[in-house]
């Protein structure tokens, strides 16, 4: 059976962000993971974590400009200062919370950038943060993002995010996963699935086309379970979805569809 993380933004939202991780544990979770840590002291959430014996299995970097629309700073022509402090900040958490995978969003680029430009810059800056990310014991994550709920994502497919790894070294940087993408940009996800196995660190699930929890749309969920445990998966799955009612009530496709 996969091991299902918590998304704390998404899930429990019934309950102030920092007790959430109380409720994802009563709620019979073990790791949990979240946008941003950023608005909260790292040492506090390290507190709830180890009070709740929780694994913190994944956050993403800070992304610039969240409120006005900017959705990570990686491909982004002038703000690679900005970058590495984002870097710095996101390992800084990192550490404090054991966690031992970041994400790093490729961003928004405007319409006056070339896509090769785009491109070489978030190969450089990249790079750069695997070499800060590597000797600490943090791998980063890309994860491809469809262009339905995101317009103009830099990264916008598996074989983008393949390729970008391959020249990178799966050693130091590895593919976030999330079926809800893959199925809204792409489909044909379980062979997807089993091609990139070997390069995938982390998955994320939701259902299509509404981002709520499993059994609520088009995907076969008990099918896809089955095959990320006989690929061999043994990473967390984040549960990246927005529950259709109350969290806990929504809660029964663990049983139904994972068992």
């Amino acid at each position: 059976m996969p091991r299902f993380a918590a998304n704390l933004s998404m899930m429990f939202n019934e309950v102030p962000f920092l007790d959430r991780f109380a409720a994802a544990r009563k709620a019979g979770f073990e790791g949990v993971e979240f946008l941003f840590p950023y608005d909260f002291p790292a040492a506090e959430l390290r507190a709830r974590l180890k009070g709740e014996g929780l694994t913190q299995a994944l956050f993403n970097m800070p992304p610039g400009d969240w409120a006005n629309g900017e959705r990570g700073l990686a491909s982004l022509p002038g703000r690679q200062a900005e970058f590495r402090e984002a870097v710095k900040k996101a390992l800084e958490y990192a550490a404090v919370l054991e966690c031992p995978h970041v994400h790093c969003m490729a961003g928004i680029p405007s319409a006056d950038v070339a896509p090769g430009t785009a491109a070489a810059l978030y190969a450089a800056n990249l790079a750069w943060a695997t070499e800060q990310a590597a000797p600490v014991g943090v791998k980063l994550l890309i994860e491809p993002i469809n262009q339905r709920d995101m317009p103009g994502y830099f990264l916008k497919t598996q074989d983008q995010g393949a390729a970008v790894i391959a020249a990178l070294g799966f050693e130091r940087i590895g593919l976030q996963f999330d079926l809800y993408h893959v199925q809204t940009q792409e489909g044909d996800i379980t062979k997807k699935m089993e091609r990139l196995m070997p390069i995938i660190s982390h998955m994320q699930i939701a259902d299509v086309p509404a981002r709520n929890e499993p059994g609520t749309g088009e995907i076969g969920w008990s099918y896809i379970f089955r095959r990320m445990d006989e690929l061999g998966y043994q990473g967390w799955v984040g549960c990246e979805y927005r529950p259709a009612g109350d969290t806990v009530a929504g809660l029964g496709w663990r049983d139904q569809f994972s068992r």
